[in-house]
Parts: C-alpha cells; structure tokens; sequence
C-alpha cells in the first residue's frame, strides 16, 4: 500500500529527507548486514533509497523495491543511485532473486496493513531469500500507545528546507480501529501558500501475531530485538528461511 507521504512529487522531492536528515534508525541495519555477511539485499518499502545507498556504498548488491514511483525518482536521482536496482512495485510482483538478507526499514512493514497483502509480503520476503537467509523488520510495540502524541500540539514545527523555505507541518490522529491507527500530515508552504495533506494508516502487530504471520510463511524466528534508537518502544524481529547458511566470502 503506498503511502502519501511519498507519492506527491513535491513532497517525496522536496521534504521528505530534509524533514528527516537524522537516519541514525538505519545504522542497525547497516551493522546486521555487515554481521550476516550479507551481499545482496532486497529492501522493501525503500522509499527514497536511504538505507539502499547506504549498503550500495559499502559494495553491497541491493534491490529496492517501492509502490511509490514518486520516491523512486528520487532515489534513482541521488549520487549513486545508478548502483542499486530499483523496482515500482512491491513483493509480490519481484523478479527470481536470491539475496541474503530482506529488510523492511522504519515504518514499512506497518504500512502494510492488510492481512493478505502482509501475507504475500512475507511469501515474497521468502521466496527472495536464498535458504538460510534472513529477514528483519522492525514494528512499534502497541503497548506503549505511540499515537497518543500524534497531535498538533506536540508535532507542529517549521523547518527550513533548502531551495523552498520554511515548512510548517504537524500530525494528527484521524481514527483508530482495532490495530489500526490512521493520521494526517498537514504541510504548508510558507513561499507560495500551498497546503497539502497527506493521509496514511499503520498496522501496530503485538509481537505473538508478528511471530506467528512469520511461522505461517515458512520462516524460523531467530531472535526479538530492542531497537536501539527506539529502546523499549520498537520491536526489531529477525527470522531465518530454512536451510544451510552460505559460508562467508
């Protein structure tokens, strides 16, 4: 499911990396990589290719797969872009690969928030991977009920953004249903008085129905992470396809 946030043009282009230039969520992920071994990586949901580039700069072979033309232009734009493999769609339309390693970063497995279309994320995580092959992904943990501050009184801030100017954004909680929690970014361009909004929804899975959707795809679930940017507040979930690990090269 594409989320808006990355599908205008002017906000994939203009503010999504400048609203958040601090990626220090993704070093974790970088070190996991370098921990597996892992030389070729499918990431999924990878936005505006952020943690890709990241793993395209140490010599890694990556694939991003994105619903969201918009931010994939971004991404094949920026230096180095011509290093990873970009593809417009999602899981279930890859091409054959066998990668070491599936990343969902940030929000994108909450993202995904119908039960068939996580299931078939999942098949397509597993079918990626060569036997023994991990993947991570990380979830918010719902206990601790991150989207009571998902208001425009805790949110609303002005950032500069070079070669636009000031940005004033805020977020707010539009309805919640069972696990599902849905909000509004609310961006107004202060150089010409555009307002645009973006809806979006996030699934928050408690970690027993994480591991089981993994069970049921055919993964072993390793090992249940804190995230170390987010201590207590993040679940970061590592699961293994069956089968003999590739040794190291």
């Amino acid at each position: 499911m594409a989320d808006e946030n990355f599908a205008h043009p002017r906000l994939a282009a203009a503010l999504y990396d400048p609203l958040d230039p601090d990626r220090g969520d993704l070093e974790p992920y970088v070190r996991l990589a370098e921990e597996f071994g892992a030389r070729r990586v499918l990431d999924i949901g990878c936005g505006t290719g952020v943690f890709a580039l990241l793993l395209a700069d140490r010599g890694i072979e990556v694939v991003g797969v994105d619903p969201d033309r918009a931010s994939l232009d971004v991404a094949r734009a920026k230096p180095g872009g011509d290093r990873v493999r970009w593809i417009h769609g999602d899981a279930a339309a890859l091409p054959p690969l066998r990668v070491d390693l599936v990343t969902l970063t940030a929000n994108a497995a909450q993202e995904i928030v119908d039960p068939g279309d996580w299931e078939t994320t999942l098949r397509g995580a597993h079918e990626a991977l060569r036997p023994g092959g991990q993947l991570v992904f990380e979830t918010r943990d719902p206990a601790r009920r991150a989207w009571e501050t998902w208001n425009r009184e805790s949110s609303q801030r002005v950032t500069e953004i070079p070669d636009v100017g000031p940005v004033e954004t805020w977020v707010e909680v539009t309805g919640i249903v069972g696990p599902l929690v849905s909000f509004r970014w609310t961006y107004v361009f202060r150089c010409d008085g555009q307002v645009l909004t973006s809806d979006s929804t996030l699934r928050f899975r408690e970690r027993q129905e994480a591991e089981a959707d993994l069970t049921a795809q055919g993964f072993v679930v390793r090992e249940v992470r804190g995230a170390p940017d987010r201590p207590g507040r993040e679940l970061v979930l590592i699961a293994r396809r069956p089968g003999p690990a590739a040794r190291r090269r």
